[in-house]
């Protein structure tokens, strides 16, 4: 939305904010539990028959990685980012993140440099917001995450150079990835398809029964607040 023109236009622009907040921290956890556990390859290997095929059940799927005690690196320490931050702090993950600045009100260690929070960290999870931004998570990004770090993301595709990111899974440079979101939806990079190390979602971070109802609820309320004369809540043009 051209704000900037709005605003001067005097058009009111409003938006539903903190309205995705848990849902999208939720799908975050889900992304790197789904991820690091294999879920979505063994449920496969259970829904195709090939578990009582196997001499040893568990023979041809690899071991998993522990999500408990990981070390989490939080790129945006918004509303999202800290709601990801306590589901994270609950499975005992220390938490470190980057934003424009240190938080004051947050318990978590600030990394100002974005490679070095990568560095840092088992699982990079992006949260930043991204209505100007770029792709910030390029190839000496995951070089810094490793072969043994998965990145996660819930807040826009154009934040990753996708290219980057299929080359470095490809070659085994970080060990997986959740994405919720891509540069040119919904037309995803099809290397990532037979990828077992990713786990892929259609933008729907937001999308439950009550999120939505939610968001349906602060757009009657800013309709009825508007034709009364008032300043709706959730006004982003003043």
């Amino acid at each position: 939305v051209a704000l900037a023109y709005a605003r001067d236009r005097g058009i009111r622009v409003t938006a539903t904010i903190g309205a995705l907040t848990e849902d999208v921290a939720d799908l975050a956890i889900g992304l790197l539990i789904s991820v690091c556990r294999g879920l979505c390859t063994s449920d496969r290997y259970v829904r195709s028959g090939q578990w009582p095929q196997s001499p040893t059940p568990l023979a041809p799927l690899p071991l998993a990685r522990q999500v408990s005690g990981m070390r989490i690196g939080i790129v945006g320490m918004g509303r999202v980012g800290r709601a990801i931050a306590t589901r994270a702090a609950a499975f005992g993950c220390p938490i470190s993140y980057t934003d424009l600045q240190p938080m004051s009100d947050v318990p978590h260690t600030f990394v100002a440099d974005l490679k070095q929070l990568a560095r840092d960290s088992d699982a990079l999870i992006l949260a930043a917001a991204a209505d100007k931004g770029e792709a910030i998570i390029d190839a000496q990004v995951l070089q810094a995450l490793g072969k043994d770090g998965y990145l996660i993301n819930v807040a826009r595709g154009k934040l990753v150079n996708e290219a980057d990111l299929v080359a470095a899974l490809s070659a085994g440079e970080i060990a997986g990835a959740g994405l919720d979101v891509f540069v040119d939806e919904p037309n995803v990079p099809e290397a990532l398809f037979a990828n077992e190390q990713v786990v892929l979602q259609p933008h729907r971070a937001s999308a439950t029964l009550q999120t939505r109802t939610r968001m349906g609820e602060m757009v009657v309320a800013s309709l009825v607040d508007t034709f009364a004369g008032k300043v709706p809540v959730g006004c982003v043009t003043g």
